[in-house]
């Protein structure tokens, strides 16, 4: 199939890509790598009156370091922060989650912001990012706002975001030297989305623990119970049966799919806590 008629206007800046959302009502798309959008449009499954190119706004392409946090723009590619790996301090898992999507192909023009605002409840950037605590920063005609990264999804495919808003940048909080991370997901083949997956953060610096689990029917979720338990007892808390335990009591899987999250959790943990 073909996609529907439509519009195609590409901005010169921000703000005139918020004034043409605003001007539309809500029948615009916005285009940044088009890896998600691009096939929905050709099956019709989006039929905007008007789609707006905003890939090569300068704003939107910069990596910036801003003291305790990096600052990544939302039309940053993923092959581009798999290819920064060591170029910016504590950037090791945010390169290593981008070298895991998809296929190369995907990632050199498939972007981070594109992939949040997508928000398939399977992708990466939800998941990674709500572990590594980051902000989203977010911007339309009232402004800039920011939303936590495990807050902005609010169903499958639905987000926190209005009509008239864009994502501007992703700020993810710089790790100590002695944070670890686990980033672990179970593909049927490689290059799809996974069945299940989970993302760790442990910072002891910070006294911070975060452990997420991805790949359900809503936005990732969180394990506090377990983090707090890892924190503190680190790889002695790292069971089985904390692990099946803490799906159990943050979902609602049947005992296949809570084996399989919990089995893939286990794996992130051993990132973190090698043998």
């Amino acid at each position: 199939m073909k996609a529907a008629a439509f519009e195609y206007v590409r901005p010169r800046d921000l703000g005139e890509a918020v004034a043409m959302l605003a001007q539309s009502s809500g029948a615009a798309k916005l285009l940044a790598g088009g890896q998600s959008l691009g096939p929905m449009l050709n099956l019709r499954l989006a039929r905007p009156q008007r789609l707006i190119d905003i890939s090569r706004l300068a704003e939107l392409r910069r990596i910036e370091d801003i003291g305790d946090h990096w600052r990544i723009g939302a039309a940053v590619t993923h092959a581009e922060l798999e290819d920064a790996d060591g170029s910016f301090g504590g950037s090791k898992m945010i390169s290593e989650v981008a070298g895991g999507i998809a296929y190369r192909s995907v990632r050199n023009r498939g972007t981070i912001g594109g992939s949040i605002a997508h928000a398939d409840p399977a992708g990466d950037w939800p998941l990674a990012l709500a572990a590594l605590g980051a902000e989203i920063v977010v911007y339309g005609p009232a402004g800039e706002r920011r939303l936590p990264a495990d807050g902005i999804i609010r169903a499958a495919f639905t987000t926190e975001l209005r009509d008239d808003e864009i994502i501007r940048a992703i700020e993810v909080p710089k790790p100590t030297p002695s944070a670890r991370f686990g980033y672990f997901k179970f593909c049927r083949k490689v290059g799809e989305f996974p069945e299940a997956s989970a993302a760790i953060l442990l910072d002891p610096a910070r006294r911070l623990a975060r452990i997420f689990i991805g790949a359900l029917e809503s936005g990732p979720r969180a394990l506090p119970s377990l983090a707090r338990a890892v924190a503190q007892g680190g790889r002695a808390a790292c069971t089985r049966e904390a692990a099946i335990a803490a799906v159990r009591d943050a979902t609602e899987l049947d005992s296949i799919d809570r084996g399989m999250h919990a089995a893939v959790l286990l794996k992130a943990l051993q990132q973190v806590f090698p043998p």
